[in-house]
């Protein structure tokens, strides 16, 4: 992952930790995050649990370009459970919520309390996610339902860092555009696909188009 022009700074794990099992969304977002903790000689592992992202099509493409990066620089990857039923089951009543909503917390506190739970029984002692890069997300609600699902173990931390600073925003951009990554244009759930239709066609765009990489 040699970058000569992109400097970046060497990383440490909070309170002296040792293992970080990060959770991913996806190649895209979790490009750089993965790039800067293999630069920093940080020992980690992807965990992919995303039961939100819909349909199964679109679910198996971000996987899969994960999946990819991941094997090309010889990282481990646990691909967890696609429990959608579970995932459908929780947000009733959430359905017609807005994007950064209650829905989203529970979304991510489904996630991340998997991701704590996998930590703790497999020897890793921090977690954190690479959902904080993306700018539509707010990195407070993250953060707040990562340090709420890492409380719950002893010793076990949840890294705050923000991957947004530093040119990582930017990076993240390069090494999609560099790996022809798929982009998803929907944060993932059935609700923000419909959500996000109604909007482009609201404004003369078509449908997303599930499957089309604007990089090829």
């Amino acid at each position: 992952m040699e970058n000569t022009e992109f400097q970046r700074e060497t990383l440490v794990l909070p309170k002296e930790g040792k293992k970080l099992l990060l959770h991913s969304c996806c190649a895209p977002c979790a490009g750089e995050v993965m790039e800067a903790l293999v630069f920093s000689n940080i020992d980690f592992t992807i965990y992919f649990y995303n039961p939100n992202i819909h349909p199964r099509k679109e679910y198996d493409l971000r996987k899969e370009e994960n999946i990819r990066f991941a094997e090309k620089h010889n990282i481990p990857f646990i691909d967890a459970d696609y429990d959608v039923d579970e995932w459908f089951a929780k947000a009733k009543g959430m359905e017609h919520e807005p994007e950064k909503g209650i829905r989203c917390t529970m979304c991510f506190d489904m996630r991340f309390e998997k991701t704590a739970a996998y930590a703790q029984a497999n020897g890793f002692d921090v977690i954190s996610s690479s959902l904080g890069i993306s700018r539509w997300k707010n990195m407070e609600q993250i953060n707040d339902c990562g340090l709420r699902a890492a409380s719950r173990y002893e010793n076990m931390d949840y890294w705050t860092l923000n991957w947004r600073k530093k040119g990582g925003s930017s990076r993240m951009l390069e090494i999609s555009k560099k790996e022809k990554f798929y982009m998803q244009e929907y944060c993932g759930c059935a609700y923000s696909l419909r959500d996000t239709n109604k909007w482009r066609l609201s404004v003369g765009r078509e449908r997303i188009e599930l499957g089309k990489n604007y990089y090829e």
